[in-house]
């Protein structure tokens, strides 16, 4: 099993940097892909960043891209978010997820949620205008 907690949200301005943390625990997910997804009130949960397990292969969704840089710290067992020139549209909770060890996909599967295993509770971002 693997639990996932996430820190860094908050209340901040238009333009403004965040960077949000998932800390793992319980297993390494040093060899999982792993990945950033949102929820606004009343929107259905939407991909932001991922990360495969090898290699260095990032993927953003179009509207953070530029913005939003995903990153992991093996050693610390923590993925990282950082977000700058933030927009009032980013207002969501975050969540970060993992998926099993080792598993490759082709692109699309990364932004799909059902696609990983394991969850966090969620760390709310506020960007006020």
């Amino acid at each position: 099993q693997v639990q996932l907690v996430e820190s860094g949200g908050g209340l901040v301005q238009a333009g403004g940097s965040l960077r949000l943390s998932c800390a793992a625990s319980g297993r390494t997910v040093s060899d999982r892909a792993m990945g950033w997804f949102r929820q606004a009130p009343g929107k259905e949960r939407e991909f932001v960043a991922a990360l495969r397990w090898s290699g260095s292969s990032t993927y953003y969704a179009d509207s953070v891209k530029g913005r939003f840089t995903i990153s992991r710290d093996n050693a610390k067992n923590t993925l990282f978010l950082q977000m700058n020139s933030l927009k009032p549209e980013d207002t969501a909770v975050y969540y970060c997820a993992a998926d099993s060890p080792r598993q490759t996909y082709s692109t699309n599967l990364y932004r799909i949620p059902s696609t990983y295993d394991y969850w966090g509770q969620g760390t709310q971002v506020t960007v006020s205008s």
